[in-house]
């Protein structure tokens, strides 16, 4: 699985790094322990970094999601 952070260009550094643990489902305490910052902090950071607007979008192959047959998909 990828994911793409649309509009990361108006967000800091900082703010990246924090919508990107996030959006992968770490908990604000892993994240301030990851980063070396306060829970408050990486809560300051994604509040911050969600008023500038930005898209999350998951890219999931679908061989992962089983919804194809291996075989078949080689002959199409």
């Amino acid at each position: 699985m990828k994911i793409e952070i649309r509009g990361a260009e108006r967000l800091s550094f900082r703010e990246r790094q924090v919508v990107s643990l996030k959006e992968m489902g770490y908990s604000t305490d892993r994240i301030a322990k990851q980063l070396g910052v306060s829970p408050s902090t990486v809560s300051t950071l994604y509040s911050r970094a969600r008023t500038k607007g930005y898209q999350v979008v998951i890219i999931i192959p679908g061989q992962n999601l089983a919804l194809f047959d291996m075989e078949e998909d080689e002959e199409v």
